[in-house]
């Protein structure tokens, strides 16, 4: 008899159980089955399958084993109730849970999630000033929607220097486990999934580069066929559109804005004063907020851009933020500093490929490192050192032994003879600064 299907039918295919959505016929008369895995390995992911070409077993209800608990005073039946009273979704925009994170509680920082979880779909650009915690807003509106089932696959996109930052604040804060993943490890999972798996399914909480992101042609492949529940995109205006030409990054971040129906963009610098840009942003949260994206107003993208600064919010971080002092200390050098200022104004290079511009370079290089710290200097003039032996040209013998010299000299700049460091000292260990050597 020939196998009828539904939707709603639970069914196995290669090893795997899904649900089907949709059941279709082809010119063959055959079933074009589209499902969604429930199964662990599959569990989110949309595909199709053709009845003539896949051996699927249809898992019947009536196969269902009803097992007696026997656990003292029904333990395991209470626990496996609880279990699903804790995932029901809490109604409104009523914070269940991001209040509780290990921070601080600062009212403003909770807005941005009350107000997105007011809107069908969370999708914002927070673009709060320095040091007013997008992150902590972010990891606030994530707990959320992970509390109300709307947070299971998770992928966070930055700057590869900013990835371990992020992953450790949004732990250690929200115990949001991110997995940080780079080229190789993408590599190692695909090696561990047969071939037709996406390994974008393989972790459901990632955290990855950009730059990783946008120079593999094949991601793109494998991304286009990736749902997330929450996209996140750190220091958001380096995907910004900028001219007419369109880079990596700003192709890569419109291809995952589709990917999701969280979205979730954060910069302290989100426009870079072309009304084009910024546009290029908001069109990635909402396709049809910017008709004209050289000429638009506040109310077209209001209630997706959260921008606030100390000033705005004063009355609340006044007990958060001290209110900056700025004075200017002077010292006089110590006699081994100006000896050595002595020698620097006679040393004398000499300085290889002049057309390249070096002369001048090198010279202001090693003269900011020298104001800077005696060891920043040392470390230029080793750099260059090592660099003219590497290109082991005879004419560069006369500027490594000078650089060598050079480097004799600083080395006699100890602490104790390093003026702007003792004066440093000194002020945090005055009363008016309070710290000692504990």
């Amino acid at each position: 008899m020939t196998q009828i299907y539904a939707p709603g039918m639970r069914i196995q295919v290669r090893g795997e159980e899904w649900v089907v959505r949709r059941a279709d016929y082809n010119a063959d008369r055959k079933y074009i089955l589209s499902v969604t895995g429930v199964s662990d390995f599959v569990r989110g992911q949309e595909a199709a399958f053709l009845s003539d070409l896949e051996e699927i077993r249809v898992i019947d209800p009536a196969d269902t084993q009803f097992v007696v608990d026997r656990s003292p005073m029904f333990r395991q039946s209470r626990l496996y109730i609880e279990s699903l009273l804790r995932r029901r979704t809490p109604p409104g925009n009523v914070l269940r849970i991001g209040h509780k994170a290990a921070m601080n509680v600062i009212d403003f920082q909770l807005e941005p999630a009350q107000r997105a979880l007011a809107r069908p779909r969370q999708r914002i650009l927070l673009a709060d000033g320095v040091g007013l915690g997008k992150t902590l807003e972010a990891g606030v509106l994530m707990s959320e929607l992970i509390a109300r089932g709307k947070g299971k696959r998770i992928l966070v996109v930055a700057l590869k220097s900013m990835m371990l930052q992020l992953q450790k604040e949004l732990w250690t804060r929200f115990t949001i486990p991110l997995k940080r993943l780079d080229s190789r490890g993408i590599q190692r999972i695909r090696a561990n999934i047969p071939t037709n798996h996406n390994p974008f399914y393989y972790f459901d909480k990632v955290i990855i580069s950009i730059d990783t992101l946008k120079m593999d042609r094949e991601y793109r492949t494998l991304l286009e066929k990736t749902r997330w529940d929450i996209i996140v995109i750190d220091e958001a205006h380096n995907v910004a559109r900028r001219g007419k030409t369109q880079a990596q990054r700003s192709r890569l971040a419109e291809l995952l804005s589709k990917r999701s129906d969280t979205l979730i963009l954060l910069s302290a610098t989100p426009h870079d004063g072309r009304p084009q840009s910024f546009a290029s942003l908001m069109n990635m949260l909402e396709p049809t907020a910017i008709a004209n994206e050289e000429d638009y107003r506040r109310e077209d993208i209001q209630g997706m851009v959260f921008r606030r600064f100390k000033k705005d919010v004063q009355n609340q971080v006044s007990a958060h933020f001290k209110e900056r002092v700025i004075s200017r200390e002077t010292c006089e050098a110590s006699p081994l500093e100006e000896a050595f200022y002595d020698f620097f104004e006679t040393l004398n290079l000499t300085w290889i490929d002049p057309a390249r511009g070096e002369t001048m370079l090198f010279k202001t290089l090693l003269e900011k490192s020298l104001f800077s710290s005696p060891v920043a200097c040392e470390k230029t003039a080793q750099a260059r050192i090592n660099r003219l032996k590497k290109e082991g040209r005879s004419e560069s013998a006369s500027d490594i032994r000078a650089l060598e010299t050079l480097i004799d000299h600083l080395k006699k700049i100890t602490p104790e003879h390093f003026s702007r460091y003792r004066l440093l000292v000194r002020l945090l260990q005055s009363p008016e600064y309070g710290w000692n050597r504990e």
